[in-house]
């Protein structure tokens, strides 16, 4: 079963950004650390990409490639797993934060009810941050929105772009996925594909785990505390 905070938008409304605001230069430099890191922003339309997840999840090439990650990606565990919870991933960009917008702060930059989401859902759930930018923007962005600071939720760990792997598809070519098999081995006493839920905006993502992702729009979220019999 679950239970669902629903926002239509991102926090609104937003000041206009002109170039001949007073606000301008201090906008310019909140993109820094709030807008899109450099060369790194493609987004991918991945309808009807359900076709392809035969084709690639159980493909050996791709399985050894999450060995290697399971083998040498390094995770810093902000906060220890704890027993008996399951297992919450959430992507950064469009998920929990519109990075296109030309808002000045975090407050208004992220997706509405987000602290009391996470902070309801940490009672079941550990959380994970998984983006596909570099760790310096993750943890900017997180600083940037109070996540991780906030004091009734904790995040375990984050992941970055290296813990992705590429994978080749038939219609699509080469495309980079968030492999949730990277976490359950390294953390196979806590983690499986019986407990992990990842929210992100682009399904191509979960084409290695399929049954395990919730695809979220730029314009529509559902954020749910799962009350999950598994």
């Amino acid at each position: 079963m679950i239970q669902c905070w629903i926002s239509n938008n991102f926090s609104r409304p937003l000041r206009e950004c002109y170039q001949n605001d007073r606000n301008y230069l201090d906008l310019k430099l909140k993109e820094d650390v709030l807008g899109p890191p450099p060369d790194n922003d493609d987004v991918v339309n991945d309808f009807d990409i359900e076709d392809e997840v035969v084709e690639v999840e159980n493909r050996e090439e791709n399985l050894l490639k999450i060995s290697r990650r399971v083998k040498e990606y390094k995770v810093e565990i902000l906060n220890p797993p704890r027993e008996g919870k399951k297992l919450l991933v959430l992507d950064v960009d469009y998920t929990l934060f519109d990075h296109r917008s030309c808002a000045e702060t975090g407050v208004e930059l992220m997706r509405p009810y987000l602290h009391e989401f996470l902070t309801s859902a940490y009672e079941d759930y550990d959380i994970v941050i998984w983006s596909a930018t570099n760790m310096k923007w993750i943890e900017a962005k997180m600083k940037e929105l109070g996540v991780s600071t906030n004091a009734n939720y904790k995040i375990t760990f984050m992941l970055d772009s290296a813990a992705m792997i590429t994978v080749h598809t038939p219609r699509r070519g080469l495309i980079d996925v968030k492999p949730l098999g990277v976490i359950w081995g390294k953390f196979s006493e806590f983690y499986s594909k019986k407990n992990t839920i990842m929210f992100d905006d682009i399904g191509r993502n979960f084409l290695m785990n399929p049954q395990n992702g919730l695809k979220v729009r730029y314009n529509f979220i559902c954020y749910a505390h799962i009350i999950w019999n598994m």
